[in-house]
């Protein structure tokens, strides 16, 4: 039974994926921490139970980092993004642009030359929503400050990448303005194919198979990985084209159960699996070796997270964010993981950055994934429950809290509609007695808490 065994493998992710999460909610720490915890102790420099390079590890941790990606454009409000759409466009420009001039300072500081710290700018420039899951089980992910935020991720990462791709065709000798320029049509097209292609396709796909929630559920899936993989034949992060995936399919999936089943799997499974594979990645020797250029990493650790925060600063500044928003933004574009770490590795491979370099962003990417959640659990929790939500709560409360003298209570039929097979001869039942008496119908749904639900939602 070792890390080759992909029966095994999979046994203890299940078990880790199980007992570690809520251990760490006991102790007042983000679950996702535990899970890159885990992957410290199991990997190569702990138990040696699990191996980055296995290949069942690999495509679990693939399929998560893409689901991330995936829930996060199918979270989000699309009436909201198009009201927030300049919003996002602006905060993702501020959370690159600062983030990408202090790198090349640091560069610049370092020895580096201009090639190199615009690559390590473009390091500091993109992020990962690791801390996603945090804002979704607290319902606020209909907050405009985190749909900003989550809005910007598209632009942020793009453009780190497509900055990637000017240096390593730079460091080739075979950069060109035309390249660029076919670069950035062809990402324009691809954008669009995703964006209309697939919400027209998928609207045709469920008119078709009506109740087959089986074969809507497959075509979900199929959607995210060609759209995954067709990012990636077009040079760009499947990252980027997983979360356009999310976005095309929102209208199509809305509330549907066949949405509620796509988010299920992916949280419960493959999303876990990303992050302890993301502790995989942590090698406990090279940050020994820091120890001798411990200069440079303070500089990328601390000059990242102050660029991220003044980027959000200036954008909650501008908006008019409360604190806990701004801190929220900040948070959320705190970690540095999918994007950073594949540049890195690329542009150490093509010999723009040195060994030093790559150390230093696995202790950012530590730092970052640690401190990004922890953040992100404590504010999220205090920024304002969306309108929508405030107005639905004003309309439910009770008749007997008015201040005014309650009038007489109406003639009320109660009508559960929690079985589809009889709610609708229900209502038509309720509604001929109501009408018989000049009353009214209220349908009523009992709504299972889930566990560990927190504070805002419990409050709606």
């Amino acid at each position: 039974m070792d890390g080759a065994n992909p029966i095994f493998v999979f046994t203890v992710l299940l078990a880790v994926i199980l007992l570690v999460p809520p251990a760490f909610e006991r102790l007042r720490l983000p679950g996702l921490v535990g899970l890159l915890l885990a992957g410290v102790i199991l990997g190569p420099n702990g138990l040696q139970f699990l191996d980055h390079e296995s290949e069942t590890i690999k495509l679990l941790s693939g399929i998560g980092k893409v689901y991330l990606m995936f829930v996060a454009g199918l979270e989000i409000d699309l009436s909201q993004f198009r009201k927030t759409r300049h919003r996002s466009l602006v905060f993702g420009f501020c959370t690159f642009i600062v983030p990408i001039l202090t790198g090349i300072i640091i560069g610049r500081w370092f020895g580096f030359g201009w090639n190199g710290s615009l690559l390590i700018g473009s390091l500091l420039a993109s992020h990962t929503l690791l801390a996603y899951p945090i804002v979704r089980r607290l319902g606020v992910v209909q907050n405009e400050a985190v749909t900003v935020t989550i809005g910007a991720t598209i632009f942020t990462d793009t453009a780190a990448l497509v900055v990637l791709a000017i240096c390593v065709g730079i460091n080739r000798g075979e950069f060109t303005a035309l390249t660029l320029i076919n670069q950035l049509v062809t990402l324009s097209l691809y954008c669009f194919l995703v964006l209309w292609g697939f919400d027209r396709a998928g609207k045709e796909f469920f008119q078709r198979s009506r109740d087959d929630q089986g074969n809507q559920f497959l075509f979900i899936l199929l959607t995210l990985f060609v759209a995954s993989v067709s990012a990636q034949l077009i040079g760009v992060e499947q990252i980027v084209g997983a979360f356009l995936a999310g976005l095309a399919v929102n209208d199509v999936l809305g509330d549907s159960p066949v949405k509620e089943k796509v988010e299920f799997i992916g949280g419960v499974l493959f999303i876990p699996c990303f992050f302890v594979d993301m502790g995989l990645l942590i090698d406990i020797p090279a940050f020994v070796k820091t120890l001798s250029s411990i200069g440079i990493t303070v500089a990328i650790v601390v000059g990242l997270i102050g660029s991220k925060f003044i980027a959000a600063w200036l954008s909650a500044l501008w908006y008019r964010y409360t604190a806990m928003e701004m801190l929220t933004m900040w948070s959320l574009s705190l970690p540095q993981v999918a994007a950073t770490l594949a540049a890195t590795l690329v542009g150490f491979q093509e010999g723009i950055l040195t060994q030093d370099i790559l150390n230093s962003v696995l202790v950012l990417m530590v730092v970052t994934s640690i401190l990004g959640p922890m953040i992100t659990a404590q504010t999220a929790t205090r920024i304002p429950i969306p309108q929508p939500e405030q107005e639905a709560i004003e309309e439910l409360t009770p008749w007997w809290d008015s201040s005014e003298d309650p009038q007489p209570y109406p003639f009320t039929v109660v009508v559960p509609v929690q079985n589809p097979q009889t709610q609708r001869s229900l209502v038509e039942l309720a509604a001929l007695l109501a009408r018989h008496e000049a009353g009214r119908v209220v349908a009523v749904a009992i709504v299972r808490g889930q566990v560990h639900m927190d504070d805002p939602q419990l409050d709606a």
